[in-house]
C-alpha cells in the first residue's frame, strides 16, 4: 500500500497515499470529508457545473482502501455528504451499497451532514470527531482538509501532532486549507506532515523549512 507507518497517543497508524487512515489494532480505516454529491449541490445551487462523477470515484477508491486492508470498521469522520439531500441519493447508489457489504460503515457528524451519525467516538482512549476539539486531546478529526505545498505543488496531508491528529479530505472534489496556516499550526504544533499521493511521506511539521524524509 506504500503507507507511511506512525505512532499517536500510544497507538499504531498507516497513513495510506490515498488520504486513509489505517488502524490495524482496530480494524479500523479512517477517512474524512468525502463530500459526496458536490458536484450535484453545486448545480442544484446554480454554482460551477463540474463532471457529476464524484461520488462514483470516491467510493470506488474507498472500496479499494477497504479490500486492501479488510477493514473491519470504516469510521466516515464527517462531512460524508455534501447536503442531506445528497446524503439521499447516494445512499441508494450500487457503490454506497457495495461498500455496506464490505465494512461496517460508522457515521460521525460534520457541519455539512448534521443529520447523521454521532457528535463522536471514542476507542483506546482517542476521541474520533469532525473538527479538534483544543483542551479535549487527543483526538483524530478532519474538516479543514489540510494541503502542504512541497515544491511548488500542494498534496493533501495528514497533519499529526502531540495531541491532535487531522486527516486530508478524502473526497475526489475537494479544496484545502494552507497547512501552514495559523489556524492548523496552532492547533497542531509541531509534528509531521505525511503527503498523500504516488506514495505516503513525511517531511517535519511546524518548525523549520522541512526536507522530504523517506517512507517508513
Amino acid at each position: 500500500m506504500m503507507g507511511y507507518d506512525f505512532s499517536f497517543a500510544g497507538a499504531s497508524f498507516t497513513a495510506l497515499p490515498t488520504g486513509a487512515l489505517w488502524w490495524p489494532e482496530q480494524g479500523a480505516l479512517v477517512v474524512a470529508d468525502l463530500h459526496l454529491g458536490k458536484s450535484a449541490r453545486m448545480a442544484r445551487r446554480g454554482g460551477g457545473l463540474l463532471p457529476p462523477f464524484d461520488a462514483e470515484d470516491t467510493l470506488h477508491r474507498l472500496a479499494q482502501d477497504v479490500g486492501a486492508t479488510g477493514a473491519a470498521q470504516t469510521i466516515l469522520l464527517g462531512d460524508t455528504f455534501d447536503d442531506d439531500t445528497a446524503a439521499g441519493d447516494v445512499t441508494c447508489t450500487p457503490q454506497w451499497q457495495k461498500l455496506q457489504t464490505m465494512t461496517q460503515l460508522v457515521s460521525i457528524c460534520g457541519n455539512h451532514d448534521p443529520a447523521h451519525g454521532a457528535v463522536d467516538l471514542t476507542l483506546a482512549g482517542i476521541t474520533l470527531r469532525h473538527q479538534a476539539a483544543p483542551g479535549c486531546p487527543p483526538d483524530i478529526s478532519g474538516h479543514f482538509h489540510p494541503k502542504f505545498k512541497l515544491a511548488g505543488r500542494g498534496h493533501a496531508a495528514f497533519l499529526v501532532g502531540r495531541q491532535h491528529l487531522i486527516l486530508p479530505a478524502f473526497g475526489t472534489y475537494t479544496g484545502g486549507l494552507d497547512a501552514n496556516s495559523p489556524v492548523l499550526t496552532g492547533l497542531v504544533g509541531p509534528g509531521l506532515a505525511i503527503l498523500t499521493g504516488r506514495i505516503a511521506r513525511a517531511v517535519p511539521y511546524g518548525r523549520i523549512r522541512p526536507a522530504v524524509r523517506g517512507n517508513a
